[in-house]
């Protein structure tokens, strides 16, 4: 059973994981660097260890001592008890959920790792490829999507946000935890390892070359990478030149596009095995 440790000052050097958690730039350098992720609310802290990420500590207002006493009686890590005054004072803001864990980070595949590696329905055949997606809500309705709708990985180019950072975990309600994800290092360059896979890249656009995405639904790639681009400016130029198909869905009154986490949700539907 875990520790149960009181603490009642926010200086306390134990509650180093939890500090200034709404100074976006700072948590973005820190979490990679010391190796952690912070979860919030209960299903995400269950969703966390339930896909094998390792806890280094709790951090709890009273009231929800009890409703995770399951999972503290598992635990090895010390859970930190906090007043809710003393929460919002470490962490920035009001922490309405009241339950906090810093979670470890697992080492991510290569790509052509990802790309080999089995999952419930054998080698990966629908990968999501996103590129340069900086907002994080984005990322984490678009990983949400692509865990409700088949997507078997995701790719992401060396810009985009982090799927673990905070924001991007509670958007998603911990389903980033539930699709396995690797970062590319030489974007484009890295479509080449996407083709050595078999993979088919449709690219989501608006270009006067697009083909309806019920048009590419009906050829049933066999192994089909989509490409997302980030809110506003969508797709690069270098990247729209790597794609193999570039793909629209089509719209009606006046409407020129979607958010790019609902257009995601369509071209995932639409293009399922």
């Amino acid at each position: 059973m875990a520790q149960l440790i009181t603490v009642d000052d926010p200086a306390d050097p134990r509650l180093h994981d939890y500090t200034n958690l709404t100074d976006v730039a700072l948590r973005r350098r820190r979490e990679p660097a010391e190796g952690l992720f912070i979860a919030e609310g209960e299903k995400v802290i269950r969703r966390a260890g339930n896909a094998g990420y390792g806890m280094r500590s709790m951090m709890l207002t009273p009231k929800w001592v009890d409703t995770m006493a399951d999972l503290i009686d598992e635990l090895t890590c010390p859970v930190y008890v906090v007043s809710p005054e003393l929460a919002e004072s470490v962490t920035g803001y009001h922490v309405h959920r009241g339950a906090l864990a810093s979670m470890a980070r697992n080492p991510l595949p290569t790509p052509a790792e990802l790309l080999d590696s089995a999952g419930p329905h054998g080698a990966p055949r629908r990968v999501a490829l996103f590129e340069d997606m900086v907002d994080h809500a984005n990322l984490g309705a678009a990983f949400r999507n692509a865990a409700a709708l088949g997507v078997d990985a995701v790719l992401l180019t060396p810009r985009c946000a982090d799927p673990l950072y905070r924001r991007s975990v509670k958007v998603s309600m911990g389903t980033v935890f539930a699709v396995p994800y690797a970062r590319l290092e030489s974007w484009p360059h890295d479509a080449d390892t996407l083709r050595a896979h078999g993979f088919e890249l449709a690219a989501l656009c608006l270009s006067k070359d697009s083909v309806d995405l019920d048009e590419l639904a009906a050829r049933r790639p066999e192994k089909l990478a989509l490409m997302l681009g980030t809110e506003g400016d969508g797709l690069s130029p270098a990247a729209l030149a790597a794609a193999d198909v570039h793909v629209r869905i089509p719209m009606e009154a006046g409407v020129d596009s979607l958010n790019v986490a609902a257009a995601s949700a369509v071209a995932f539907y639409a293009t399922r095995p």
